[in-house]
């Protein structure tokens, strides 16, 4: 089974066309990342006329790469939600334009529930890829982590999932991306702050961790404030001086200092957490997914820490792709009945 995957929920427009929920036949992703970087973070109005102009072209180079053509598609897959409005409706108004058009299936699917699948990608004669050997084994313990969600999720089967907690504030993506902001640093920060880190000491600066009422739950707000605070306090101000003007104000060794004791604080927090999940429902499996995976660091401490080898997407996996949309719908597909293509919705803030 050939599924068309269609992901427009932020700013990179993708198509990918995956067989059997396995096998990768094609990944293209087009980003709108360069019209957003002076503004230090994503424009929705930006966003939207991006996919609009994209989103037909990287189709068609989907289906050219995989070697196909309409014939050859058994179904759609897109991305209902959740995610910025305007990106979404681009996205879903063209899959159930194709959907109608080509007399296909379409499946709506939860973008946060699809980046776990990226990791269900095991085969693929593309360049430059590499995917896990074998499949996560149920039950799959998650830990997903992007720009936008910091969750931790058993998953019992397909479909068959338990939320054991999330965070309560900022994921640690935004936490990430406010920290590089605060030290002048470019956007995205995630990558920003993990190239400072590594010429800085991750234990000069003590940061606090948040305690939460439930093991499994998150905070971030605290440690961005508490980076805030020491950043002014190694500028030699107090807390009026703005954040706007601290990275004037500190030595490229103080940002370094701060970007590695920031990212040891946040992938403690995170590694903690799964370690403990680990031990309490010993699953077949441990995954991450999401933006944040493609941290080296986080697998690193992740490798150190947990008894149990950890599985991770390929790099260019991590991030938002349709191959992994395509490939949730595949198993999907075997439970739940296609979407009605005339009223399929959007859900920007749509859960797990």
């Amino acid at each position: 089974m050939k599924i068309l995957g269609i992901e427009s929920s932020a700013d990179e427009t993708s198509a990918a066309v995956v067989e059997d929920g396995h096998r990768l036949l094609s990944n293209v992703v087009a980003t709108s990342l360069d019209l957003h970087t002076f503004y230090g973070g994503i424009v929705p109005e930006i966003a939207a006329r991006s996919h609009i102009e994209s989103i037909i072209p990287v189709i068609e180079e989907a289906l050219k790469t995989a070697k196909t053509d309409w014939a050859g598609i058994d179904a759609i897959a897109v991305t209902k939600g959740p995610g910025l409005m305007g990106s979404l409706l681009v996205g879903v108004l063209t899959a159930r334009t194709l959907a109608i058009t080509k007399d296909k299936p379409l499946y709506g699917v939860n973008h946060v529930e699809a980046h776990v699948y990226a990791n269900f990608l095991t085969d693929t004669k593309l360049p430059g890829y590499q995917l896990a050997i074998k499949q996560p084994k149920f039950p799959v313990l998650a830990l997903i982590v992007s720009g936008g969600h910091t969750q931790l999720v058993l998953f019992k089967n397909h479909g068959d999932y338990q939320l054991l907690g999330q965070t309560r504030d900022d994921a640690v993506g935004e936490a990430y991306d406010k920290v590089a902001k605060l030290l002048g640093l470019p956007y995205p920060g995630g990558p920003s702050v993990a190239v400072a880190a590594r010429h800085g000491n991750p234990r000069s600066i003590v940061l606090p961790k948040a305690k939460m009422s439930s093991k499994y739950d998150f905070s971030f707000s605290g440690l961005k404030t508490a980076v805030l605070r020491a950043a002014q306090e190694l500028a030699g101000k107090d807390y009026t001086f703005p954040s706007s003007g601290l990275s004037k104000a500190l030595s490229k060794a103080q940002k370094a200092d701060l970007a590695a004791s920031f990212q040891y604080t946040a992938i403690e927090t995170l590694v903690n957490a799964l370690a403990g999940a680990a031990e309490e429902f010993e699953p077949g499996s441990v995954v991450m997914a999401g933006g944040v995976a493609a941290n080296l660091d986080l697998r690193k401490k992740a490798e150190e820490t947990l008894p149990t080898p950890v599985i991770y997407p390929d790099i260019k996996l991590c991030t938002d792709n349709a191959a992994m949309i395509a490939a949730l719908a595949y198993y999907r597909s075997a439970t739940q009945p296609a979407d009605e293509p005339y009223r399929l919705g959007v859900f920007p803030s749509l859960s797990m």
